[in-house]
């Protein structure tokens, strides 16, 4: 049975506040971070917001095509406890942990609305698959900095 328009829609919304709190963490980070070791992955992170922004455009287009409303920012639910900046700002290992978390959890959600539209919303469908592409591309990114910065 196809899903209905409305839990396409709502699992878009939950993708663009998912794309929207990542964008938020991202500069948090981005700035908060200091030290030497910190100035690569301030700049990986600075740079892949633009990417993030892309998507939530993307989804915001998508869910008023589908003739829902895009959610502001007091409808705007967020929970990435992975990614809050620390108290120490040389802490990069967490901020990379923080990111994987959050890019896991965002390629979990886009594989559900992968499979929510299979076989009946394939442009919706189509939008996932090409975010979550992305997604992986940003969660490989960060597993080789983990594997640099995790080094002895």
């Amino acid at each position: 049975m196809p899903a209905s328009k409305e839990q396409v829609i709502e699992a878009l919304r939950k993708a663009f506040c998912m794309e929207v709190e990542t964008i938020t963490n991202y500069l948090a980070n981005s700035l908060h971070l200091e030290g030497v070791r910190a100035e690569f992955i301030k700049q990986a992170l600075a740079a892949d917001i633009q990417g993030e922004l892309l998507h939530a455009q993307q989804l915001g287009n998508r869910i008023k095509q589908l003739g829902g409303t895009i959610p502001g920012s007091l409808e705007l639910k967020f929970d990435q406890k992975a990614l809050q900046p620390t108290e120490d700002t040389t802490d990069v290992l967490h901020t990379i942990k923080g990111v994987l978390q959050a890019e896991q959890d965002a390629i979990s959600h886009y594989r559900s609305i992968i499979k929510l539209t299979d076989g009946d919303d394939y442009v919706t469908q189509d939008l996932a698959i090409t975010i979550m592409s992305d997604e992986e591309g940003h969660r490989q990114q960060f597993e080789g900095f983990l594997k640099e910065y995790s080094k002895k």
